[in-house]
């Protein structure tokens, strides 16, 4: 079966409220077994306008990525993502 992932590019405009997010996060992303393949970190923006930040998540199946980005505990964390940053996220059937 084809892994899942999250794609997201996010702008962070609060800091210390972003922080708040991933602790809340957190609990939806260990629920559906998230392995992060990346997270911040350096970057180069080859095309497009791009973003601050990019994270790359893996789950086990898309159904897996669905469940977890439409999870309770994750909808209370997009709540506060949502205050303090804007950006996109898209689930993707891998290869």
């Amino acid at each position: 079966m084809p892994k899942g992932y999250w794609i997201a590019r996010v702008d962070v405009r609060d800091a210390e409220g972003y922080k708040d997010y991933v602790a809340a996060a957190k609990l939806a992303f260990d629920r559906f077994g998230a392995k992060f393949l990346a997270r911040g970190g350096e970057h180069e923006k080859a095309e497009g306008p791009g973003r601050g930040r990019n994270v790359i998540i893996e789950f086990d199946s898309l159904a897996t990525a669905h469940d977890c980005y439409h999870s309770p505990e994750y909808q209370r964390a997009a709540a506060i993502r949502q205050k303090v940053a804007e950006g996109e996220i898209v689930l993707v059937e891998g290869v």
